[in-house]
Formats: structure tokens, sequence, C-alpha cells
């Protein structure tokens, strides 16, 4: 069995949906759950992060990694054969394209990325068509890099926002084993 790792950003809306996309992969493959110091630190109105901390080591039976030193084992010692960020916030986009590694997520990915594997990014960010569409351009022209196909959640309301559909993360991410770029890629 493939190992996964499932790395979640601080878009707290969108854990519902991320974590309806890990249990449909926790049958597939062993799955190491890595999660920002944000999303495992801050109470929203979305959760408590102590449940989300919980409901991933329930789900996925590996306690969450959530400190960057744990996570720069994804490297040569401890390799993955996928990583998958479900939601990428458009601050980790960033950190990710301009190589900051300050959180246990953005180590995780550079680790990883370091040994040649490949990352799949499912963006949810209210910036990604402004601040933050040269980090998704940088991105998008990375090796090993892939993106789960997005689009404008409500394009009246927050008119720069991109959010990837997170139904298309198990077809993405069949299609990033074969070496492609899931098409379209904006829908």
């Amino acid at each position: 069995m493939d190992k996964l790792g499932f790395a979640l950003c601080g878009s707290f809306c969108s854990h519902v949906k991320a974590l309806d996309v890990l249990r449909a992969l926790v049958g597939e493959y062993d799955v190491v759950p890595i999660v920002s110091e944000r999303a495992s630190s801050t109470a929203t109105r979305f959760g408590e992060p102590g449940a989300l901390l919980a409901e991933l080591e329930a789900i996925t039976g590996h306690k969450p990694v959530t400190r960057v030193e744990e996570a720069e084992e994804f490297g040569p010692s401890r390799p993955l054969d996928a990583l998958v960020v479900c939601p990428l916030t458009g601050n980790s986009a960033a950190k990710l394209a301009h190589g900051i590694t300050d959180t246990a997520v953005t180590m995780a990915a550079k680790a990883h990325l370091r040994s040649n594997r490949p990352l799949l990014l499912a963006l949810a960010s209210n910036d990604a068509m402004s601040a933050n569409l040269s980090n998704i351009g940088v991105l998008l022209n990375r090796k090993n890099v892939y993106f789960v196909p997005m689009k404008q959640d409500d394009p009246v309301k927050k008119p720069h926002s991109l959010v990837a559909d997170f139904s298309l993360v198990l077809p993405a991410l069949e299609a990033m084993k074969r070496g492609e770029q899931l098409r379209p890629l904006f829908l």
C-alpha cells in the first residue's frame, strides 16, 4: 500500500470537505496526517483544534504531524509516495512558491519535493486571483507540483477567490501518479 501524506492548512471552512476526502483515501493508502501550526492550534467557529487532531488520528490511525521538526523527516529518511495538501491556503501557497518552510506543512512539502516525489495542491484562497496569482503561476511551473482543478466559489461576493473542487482530489491524485495534470485546471 502506498504511503500518502495528507496535509491541512488553515482554510478552516474547508476542513469538513477535506476530511471527507481523507476518509476516501484511507482505504487505498496508508495516510499520514500533517497539520499546519495554525490549523492545529486555532479555535474557530468551524471547530476546536483538539477535535480536528483527534479526528485525523481516528481516521488514519496515525498521530498528526504538527511541528516543523517532525515534518523534516519526509525527505529521504521517511519517504512518502505522494503528498496532498488539502486545503492549501494562499499564505501557504506563497510560502511554497518562495521556499519558506516555517510550518509543518511547508516543511513536509519541501522535504518531499527534494526527493523528486509528487505534490498535489488543493487550493482554497480568497486572494488567489489577486495577491496570490503570481505564486500560483510559480507553483504551476514547478516540477512535481500538481493542482486539483479549481473554480471561483462566489464570483460576486468573493471575486478574487479560487477553491479546488474537492470531489476531484482522487482523480487528480491518480493523474498525478501518471505524471499528468488533471484538466481542465480551471472549471
